[in-house]
């Protein structure tokens, strides 16, 4: 029975056993038996439900109401479970980025996570990723590498770097396309020839040694991931073994008399700004729950272009004022009597910034960082 057939809403055949909708206040309803001929579900039969003549109950009580086994046998919706988040893995665990996450993690009491190193997950063996139920996850942040970037140039140490820096990447990548992962990767400024004083996220690879060649090569695999980003650091300073760790060791040889080492040379002729750990952490999570855009992403600290030097001399300074110890000296001279390979370095190593600081992270200067920095390790 059609009431108003100016405002009869036509349905396909098929829909169920009930189709509502609501059309200028009038809500309407196609009553369909399950149990009906093919000819008795091609009639239409239209009820408006807003006329008081008809005194038809709605909505209709569930008891009432004909389902089908399976919705019969589906639990209600206040006692369904709702599916946990997938996870997040963090390889590199060990390492200096890696302590700097798990501590961001634990600090923010995130859920979810898994972390490995390479005891655990050798990401760079394609024989241990079918270990993992990869639908499980969500996201991987790669924070594992190899950085021995002298050692890279013998015949041993090249294996080892293209392995974890070029062949592992490459792995993540297959994986994180083929399961709609987020890979998160850290890149170098070793990528670069360090011609260009300053470097942004579209500058071309030129890499001088092996080091910088195979990062250039994981970062080619990664960015043919659909959801990537990859963060491209200089001078790397976290927890472990560190340039201003060893600048504050050396401080305190030079200020005790009785060690007498007097002074240290430290390279002059090679510019850019220190990356601590802690900010690169702070940076992948905000790329990752602000939806930035995908892609490569410059982060060092801001603030001013230094030398190596005048970083030793500042740590110097904060460690026991005695700055005035540090030498400045060139890079050829400081190498020119090494024993074993040496990689050649970029000179200018700062990168532009702009790019993520435009997605609204507030990038701290790496003075005030490196003070801080210093400050807690003098009290450990």
């Amino acid at each position: 029975t059609v009431l108003d057939p100016s405002k009869a809403i036509y349905v396909p055949r098929g829909v169920g056993n009930s189709f509502q909708a609501l059309e200028d206040g009038t809500a309407y309803t196609y009553l369909v038996n399950a149990h009906w001929s093919l000819e008795q579900k091609k009639t239409y039969t239209f009820v408006n439900l807003a006329d008081p003549e008809l005194n038809i109950q709605w909505p209709i009580p569930l008891e009432e109401s004909e389902r089908s086994e399976a919705d019969l046998k589906h639990p209600m919706l206040r006692d369904a479970k709702p599916m946990a988040p997938r996870r997040t893995m963090v390889t590199g665990c060990n390492g200096q980025l890696g302590h700097a996450i798990r501590d961001y993690v634990e600090e923010h009491g995130l859920e979810g996570f898994e972390f490995n190193d390479i005891d655990t997950f050798d990401f760079s063996d394609p024989a241990q990723y079918g270990r993992f139920d990869w639908s499980l996850y969500g996201t991987i942040i790669n924070a594992g590498a190899y950085t021995a970037v002298d050692k890279a140039e013998t015949p041993e140490g090249r294996v080892l770097a293209w392995k974890a820096n070029a062949q592992g990447p490459a792995l993540l990548a297959r994986v994180c396309a083929e399961h709609n992962i987020t890979l998160v990767h850290v890149s170098s400024d070793y990528v670069f020839d360090g011609t260009a004083e300053l470097h942004d996220e579209e500058e071309a690879f030129a890499p001088l040694g092996v080091y910088g060649q195979s990062k250039a090569a994981g970062d080619i695999a990664v960015a043919n991931c659909p959801r990537h980003y990859i963060l491209r650091s200089s001078w790397v300073i976290g927890e472990g073994h560190n340039f201003v760790k060893t600048m504050m060791m050396l401080s305190n040889r030079v200020a005790d008399p009785g060690d007498g080492l007097n002074e240290v040379t430290v390279v002059d002729d090679q510019y850019g700004r220190l990356t601590f750990t802690s900010d690169m952490a702070d940076a992948i999570f905000h790329l990752l729950d602000s939806g930035a855009g995908y892609g490569t992403y410059d982060l060092t600290g801001s603030g001013r272009v230094e030398s190596w030097a005048g970083i030793a001399k500042a740590v110097f300074d904060l460690t026991n004022g005695n700055g005035d110890r540090v030498r400045p000296i060139s890079t050829e001279e400081y190498f020119r009597n090494a024993k074993a390979p040496v990689s050649p370095r970029p000179t200018y190593s700062a990168l532009d910034l702009a790019k993520i600081e435009a997605t609204g992270l507030d990038v701290p200067d790496w003075e005030k960082s490196l003070k801080a920095y210093v400050a807690k390790e003098l009290t450990k």
